[in-house]
């Protein structure tokens, strides 16, 4: 058990954060390694019109995610705190009935997006020239929702446990199974756009398939016995009443990305495959910050659940001075190297230097969203079920009013949608600053 479980409620809290971070965060690039391989084999191999396509997408697919995999994420928090107050029959418990929520709640997102995908494009002002492709792309995610939220729901269970290594590895195989199968599907093949997500689906299967076998042969926490597999109301309401409110939360981004999408959609296709680029490199920024969040999650999680009050305050401590210190790394690389950076998607000149601008604009604002992350993962480790819906709403707000009033009225035209991003990160973690004021007196008096 000592090899696949890690407590957290001993030892340097700094060298918990990065050890447990680090296997996490190369997973996270892999997983982004997915978007990039498709990305820069659909723009490179297909077009610019493809690629904007699927950049289209971005925003409903990352809904439809969100929602299923906030239900694991509120899960993995519980079983931290169980796991951190050693109640082992709750911790096998709660992976039981997390796991049967998450089979039902893709399924049933699955088919809603299926059905609504041409709908939500048309909404989202889709240009024409793509609308078909964008369509096609949508549906084909909606259909391997269920994979992603597979593996998603085994990693969140894992890594709740300590073990952010597990599913590192067959992240990376599947990663690979997925280029290749980018470069058999689209570049041999000629299946265009489909063959994109075709590659997405069967490496999304097999990671989700290999990650559970392992877990069930290595880890005793994946070995049920009768008295594991109940399922219960109390302990369904637990993960519910925790994975709802960061779904929401999630979802409420994603709808605020919906409305940022549709307004980038309104400047046309070369606006479109600018933001999709640069759309696709903050989504490589995002990880290290979402898997420092993750690891202080897991860390507070645990010493709440020992009632070690001065850890949990070591941990945002260590986790904000480790955030800094990646920022400035993070900065430097978008000033420098943004016009290299975006020219590895697409060829156009214009593309790339829209995109290398919106770079250098969102850069200067990467301290304001590690700050929400910091905060966030500490929030939820102590099991804050309120906040991750009161920042979501937060973010919703600035998203939909800020870019229009960016944009339009402040007269800054497409940088405004880039600008508009950096000021909503400021907005939310002025609000997350607050809340975590508030909430670790209240908490841990």
């Amino acid at each position: 058990m000592k090899n696949h479980v890690t407590d957290m409620t001993v030892g340097s809290p700094a060298r918990h954060i990065l050890l447990f971070a680090l296997p996490t965060l190369i997973g996270n690039i892999f997983q982004q390694i997915y978007n990039l391989a498709d990305s820069i084999i659909v723009g490179r191999f297909i077009g610019a019109d493809a690629f904007a396509a699927v950049g289209a997408t971005s925003s409903i697919t990352f809904l439809f995610f969100a929602l299923c995999n906030g239900i694991g994420g509120g899960g993995g928090i519980i079983v931290s705190q169980f796991y951190g107050a050693h109640d082992d029959d709750n911790v096998k418990k709660c992976i039981v009935n997390t796991g049967l929520i998450m089979l039902i709640v893709p399924l049933l997102f699955g088919l809603i997006g299926y059905a609504l995908a041409p709908a939500l494009l048309t909404v989202l002002s889709t240009p024409a020239p793509i609308l078909s492709d964008a369509i096609m792309y949508t549906r084909f995610m909606c259909i391997g929702l269920i994979f992603v939220s597979l593996y998603n729901y085994l990693s969140s269970m894992l890594r709740a446990l300590g073990d952010s290594r597990t599913p590192l590895y067959f992240l990376i195989i599947s990663t690979l199974i997925n280029i290749v199968l980018d470069i058999i599907f689209v570049c041999f093949l000629k299946l265009g756009i489909k063959g994109a997500a075709y590659a997405t689906i069967v490496s999304q299967l097999i990671s989700a398939l290999f990650c559970g076998i392992h877990a069930y042969r290595t880890n005793p926490y994946f070995r049920f016995e009768k008295k594991d597999l109940s399922v219960t109301f109390e302990m369904s309401y637990k993960i519910i009443r925790l994975g709802v409110p960061l779904s929401l939360q999630f979802g409420l981004i994603a709808i605020s990305s919906m409305a940022v999408q549709r307004i980038v959609n309104a400047f046309g296709t070369t606006v479109v495959a600018a933001f999709t680029a640069t759309n696709r490199i903050e989504q490589l920024i995002h990880q290290p910050y979402t898997t420092l969040g993750a690891s202080i999650a897991t860390y507070c999680g645990q010493n709440y659940g020992a009632r070690n009050k001065d850890r949990v305050y070591q941990g945002y401590k260590t986790g904000t001075l480790i955030m800094v210190s990646l920022t400035v790394v993070l900065i430097t690389a978008m000033q420098l190297f943004g016009k290299a950076i975006t020219g590895m998607f697409v060829t156009d000149s214009n593309v790339i230097n829209l995109g290398a601008l919106g770079l250098k604009i969102t850069s200067s604002f990467y301290l304001a969203l590690g700050m929400i992350y910091v905060v966030r993962g500490v929030l939820s480790g102590l099991g804050d079920a309120f906040f991750a819906l009161f920042n979501g709403v937060v973010e919703v707000i600035g998203r939909f009013t800020i870019p229009l009033f960016m944009t339009v009225y402040m007269g800054f035209g497409e940088t405004g949608i880039w600008l508009s991003a950096g000021v909503v990160w400021v907005l939310s973690a002025v609000t997350a600053w607050i809340r975590y004021k508030f909430y670790i007196k209240r908490a841990m008096p």
